[in-house]
């Protein structure tokens, strides 16, 4: 029989959980301020060895409801499969895996392990025979490795189901039935989905035991008056991209709201724009309410433009002036989304807000827009010609807004008696009078030129890159497409061209998939040597021969698998 939570208990701090204390420091270190509704719900049941129903949006912070319990019950000196985690992509996996590590880094040596279909399992098997604490996986893989016996459950207790509908939906539900009947005793077990069809409720009948239910609902969500856009940046352009944004987004005399992920971040962004000249103030967890009052007070005067903010910070309070709202960092969860940009927008009136977007946070993005039932649109990151543009019409609304103003009487007489004691036009006095008035801002921003690899060669939209291993190091061209594919999750059917020579290699890629790959392929070893990928510019030789023709393409398989002898130059179609 299940049994269902109808209230949802409070909890404005992770203590409340009573979890210990190197994982509350790892908490803190991320800056989470506070746990999440699906967090509140399953993190004590779950410690308490409840079987689990969790329903819940993807994005809603279920990942960290699960780590914890199960990193708080592993058993360190036991260096044997304890949890197992069953997701329904290669890409959650990793995801999950990362969560783990991350949560446990002051525990000691948690040995966590994805395993999943496309990277070479000889890896996994070497990593398995070490002894793993924790397995994130797809239900494929693990069943291989149950099959060999690679993978044992002798000493599991707890496993989990993350996005089971989406393994429905995938066609893995067989396999996960298999999975769970190769385990024996009494095992937890915790079951996520975001949708509960009948296959799912089967499972669960069939395999939790008293299970409790616990169901988020969708609360709220944006307002049609909010102009929702978001902008794919690396993590580095950032502070760039923000203040460029501020440049041509902003309306004078109007507030900004930009949300950081952490406490620090938002100090640390705070007096990055202090430094341009911003009028900022920063608001978070650690400070008191009288501080945060005063920065909204100052905030409605006018006499701060912008609040950098963290989640906890911005909740429970409305100040119309607030247009336009920034995710510096995307939010933890897509509920946390909704509550953000909902500062703006208020009392009917329009506002903006810009989602910052890293490429491996293009799932957040997804999910967001499943969660909110909107499209969210893209937005090009503004040049230094935008922002002259920009400036250049707020100076003449400046100017024409004095104008109509009046009482210029006295202006008019000094530029008559300049022109006439000086021979000079009224026109050039009226220039110069106006280049007094703007001060030290210029009006005017050299062009900046597109980076050399954004620039499509030879038409085609390809972006040249060089990684720095060769013939030397017995790469081939599976290697360089397993790598690609594998590391940075571009499929491998769109990359191009790959010249090896003796140190290094050339390969070509599509131009949108650049900073995804760069980021993707970073500190990535390829035949046990460090890839050090980079944009090919103009000094890198020999250039590719024009005149050769690549030879005929052989079916390409993932990185780590065996393939057949191949030509050195060939193209991947």
């Amino acid at each position: 029989m299940t049994e269902e939570i109808k209230k949802e208990p409070d909890a404005e701090s992770f203590t409340q959980f009573g979890l210990s204390e190197p994982l509350l420091r790892a908490i803190n270190d991320l800056g989470y301020e506070a746990p999440t509704p699906i967090q509140i719900r399953t993190i004590p049941l779950l410690l308490d060895g409840r079987n689990v129903i969790g329903q819940a949006q993807t994005g809603t912070g279920k990942t960290a409801a699960f780590a914890l319990p199960i990193l708080e019950k592993i058993d360190l000196s036991r260096n044997v499969v304890q949890a197992l985690v069953l997701t329904p992509t290669r890409e959650l996996s990793i995801q999950v895996a990362e969560a783990f590590h991350t949560y446990s880094k002051h525990l000691g040596r948690v040995r966590t392990l994805p395993v999943y279909g496309g990277e070479a399992i000889q890896k996994q098997l070497g990593r398995l025979q070490s002894g793993v604490h924790v397995v994130v996986g797809t239900p494929g893989r693990i069943m291989d490795h149950l099959r060999r016996g690679s993978l044992r459950f002798t000493a599991l207790k707890m496993v989990v189901l993350d996005e089971a509908d989406e393994m429905l939906r995938m066609g893995f539900l067989e396999d996960v039935e298999w999975i769970l009947s190769q385990a024996t005793g009494d095992l937890q077990i915790a079951l996520f989905s975001a949708t509960m069809p009948e296959e799912i409720k089967r499972i669960a009948d069939r395999y939790l035991k008293d299970p409790v239910a616990v169901e988020i609902r969708q609360k709220t969500l944006t307002v049609p008056t909010i102009t929702q856009r978001y902008m794919i940046v690396s993590e580095s352009q950032k502070l760039d991209a923000l203040t460029h944004l501020l440049e041509t987004e902003n309306t004078p005399g109007e507030a900004v709201l930009i949300f950081a992920r952490t406490k620090l971040g938002a100090g640390e962004l705070t007096e990055k724009l202090q430094a341009r000249g911003y009028a900022a103030e920063a608001m978070h967890g650690d400070m008191t309410q009288a501080q945060r009052e005063s920065v909204i007070r100052r905030l409605r005067s006018g006499h701060v433009e912008i609040v950098v903010a963290t989640d906890v910070a911005a909740r429970g309070w409305d100040v119309e002036r607030i247009t336009l709202v920034v995710n510096y960092d995307t939010p933890y969860d897509t509920e946390s989304y909704v509550h953000r940009i909902g500062r703006t927008g208020r009392a009917g009136r329009a506002g903006q807000s810009v989602l910052f977007v890293t490429p491996r946070e293009q799932r957040m993005l997804r999910d967001i827009e499943r969660y909110t039932r909107q499209r969210i649109e893209p937005l090009k990151a503004p040049t230094k010609a935008d922002i002259a543009a920009r400036r250049i019409t707020l100076f003449k609304e400046r100017i024409l807004k004095t104008v109509e103003a009046g009482e210029l009487d006295l202006y008019l007489g000094l530029v008559s008696e300049l022109a006439a004691e000086s021979g000079r036009d009224i026109a050039e006095i009226a220039a110069a009078a106006a280049r007094l008035a703007q001060g030290d801002k210029p009006l005017e921003a050299k062009v900046e030129p597109l980076p050399e690899f954004v620039v499509p060669q030879g038409g085609n939209g390809m972006v040249r890159l060089v990684i720095e291993v060769g013939r030397t190091s017995s790469i081939r061209p599976n290697d360089v497409v397993g790598a690609i594919a594998n590391e940075a999750a571009v499929p491998g059917n769109v990359i191009g061209a790959i010249d090896i020579y003796d140190n290094f290699t050339f390969v070509d890629i599509p131009a949108r998939y650049l900073q995804q790959v760069l980021e993707g392929m970073d500190g990535v070893t390829v035949r046990g040597s460090a890839a050090n990928i980079r944009v090919a510019t103009a000094q890198d030789r020999p250039a590719r021969p024009s005149a050769r023709k690549p030879a005929p393409r052989k079916p390409v398989k993932p990185w780590g698998k065996k393939v057949p002898t191949t030509p050195v130059r060939k193209k991947v179609r």
